[in-house]
């Protein structure tokens, strides 16, 4: 319809240029040169309007790609236009940008959905360039590394170096562990990578996760099953051989008792027997130890105000730390602070705490130490032992929570293993921060 319209149009136009040019001429041959003027400025204004007839969609059309070409699709076209053959394709123009600015909306709404997804997720996310210019990073990356911006990767080099150097190392599509210290805060990370292209540009995209706690409590259930069949076949293998020691020992006793003239010869058989039955049952005492330690049960919450839990401490410990000389003080802000924990397995927790604290206090003048709790941002609470004894040498800072493991003499390696592993039944954490020779900071996170 639009094509015939322009072609009725063209036909009229042309009607009238070949009217004008018969009267032109008939001007001319009666040498009415006044009426030959008007003539001709008609026919050349009946030129020029068919030229604007013939060009009006084509400009029309023009004036709408360059409107594409720079994505503008905010423009209307004037459907009532008085030229009706522009009319129709007035129309399919509003259609078409209609169309475009309906499929920018939803790729916009697709963009800001996906942008709140990945600010949500606890998985660290940046992409960046062939050139280490960083295109994005999530919430979550900036939290965990502590970084509100991160514009070029050589920034992560300077403050990171040891994740620099692991990503620079990592081959999209695998994956690796690192351990990062960020701040106070010592953590393994789960790297892994892939590559893509986009707009002729080469992209590479690391996501991290958090994985120390699932480590730990992997590590936690291998120690327990360990120490389950350990303590089994302790107990079963011990227990028989205590049991034969004590019924020898009596029956040699009684011998000795009725021929006093054996006496001399029975008395070192007894005392070596003796020795067999105490060790025995001392290591029956000991598998009893572990397996208790391997088979915690899981805790009973409740409401724990925390300067009622550091007054329990103070009645319980304060004569034991008297006696060595140390100033216990406690520090709770704000002081009705609570928790949800099982009393008595959080008050085992500090205890354990307390007396390696004192234990580090031996040899210190004005030995000190501070239970603290606070409030944190994210809404958990913080609460820690601190002490300003002899610190914890570096090459043994990586077993203390290892269960068996310990630098004391008579120690059994078990209360810092007990408090790891109540801590994650309650869904916490313990970290440790020590520095040598000034003193050592056990922080507990519920």
């Amino acid at each position: 319809m639009t094509f015939k319209r322009l072609e009725i149009g063209i036909v009229l136009r042309l009607f009238v240029l070949l009217l004008l040019l018969y009267a032109a001429e008939r001007a001319f041959e009666h040498s009415s040169y006044g009426l030959l003027t008007l003539t001709g400025l008609l026919l050349a204004g009946g030129v020029w309007e068919l030229g604007q007839h013939v060009t009006r969609g084509t400009r029309a059309l023009a004036d709408f790609l360059l409107a594409v070409r720079y994505r503008d699709f905010s423009l209307h076209y004037n459907e009532a236009h008085p030229n009706r053959a522009l009319r129709p394709l007035h129309a399919a123009f509003n259609e078409l940008s209609a169309t475009y600015r309906q499929l920018s909306a939803e790729r916009e709404a697709q963009f800001t959905y996906l942008q709140t997804v990945l600010q949500l997720i606890d998985t660290g996310i940046v992409a960046y360039d062939a050139d280490g210019q960083v295109e994005s990073i999530n919430e979550s990356f900036k939290r965990t590394l502590e970084l509100p911006y991160l514009k070029r990767m050589t920034t992560l080099q300077k403050r990171l170096p040891v994740l620099y150097d692991a990503i620079l190392r990592l081959q999209p599509g695998a994956s690796t562990i690192v351990k990062l210290s960020v701040g106070a805060k010592t953590m393994q990370l789960l790297l892994s990578a892939t590559s893509f292209r986009l707009q002729s540009r080469e992209f590479t995209l690391v996501a991290f996760k958090n994985v120390s706690t699932a480590l730990e409590e992997n590590e936690t259930e291998a120690w327990q099953k360990l120490l389950r069949v350990m303590t089994h076949e302790i107990m079963n293998s011990v227990a028989p051989i205590a049991s034969l020691a004590d019924s020898l020992r009596r029956d040699l006793t009684r011998e000795c008792e009725q021929a006093p003239a054996v006496q001399p010869m029975l008395a070192d058989a007894v005392e070596g027997i003796s020795i067999i039955q105490n060790r025995s049952e001392g290591l029956l005492r000991f598998a009893q130890v572990y397996r208790d330690f391997s088979t915690i049960s899981a805790p009973v919450l409740a409401t724990v105000y925390v300067q009622e839990l550091f007054d329990d401490l103070r009645r319980l410990m304060g004569p034991q730390l008297a006696e060595g000389g140390i100033d216990l003080q406690t520090l709770v802000t704000p002081p009705d602070l609570q928790v949800q924990a099982d009393a008595r397995l959080l008050e085992q927790v500090f205890i354990n705490l307390v007396l390696n604290a004192a234990y580090a206090l031996r040899q210190r003048l004005s030995p000190r130490i501070i239970l603290r709790a606070q409030n944190q941002d994210s809404g958990r609470v913080l609460l820690e032992v601190i002490d300003n004894g002899t610190g914890i040498p570096e090459e043994v800072l990586e077993s203390i929570f290892i269960p068996f493991f310990t630098t004391r003499s008579g120690g059994t390696g078990i209360g810092l293993s007990l408090a790891k592993q109540i801590m994650h039944l309650h869904g916490g954490s313990i970290k440790v921060h020590t520095t040598l020779g000034e003193g050592t900071a056990f922080v507990l996170e519920l």
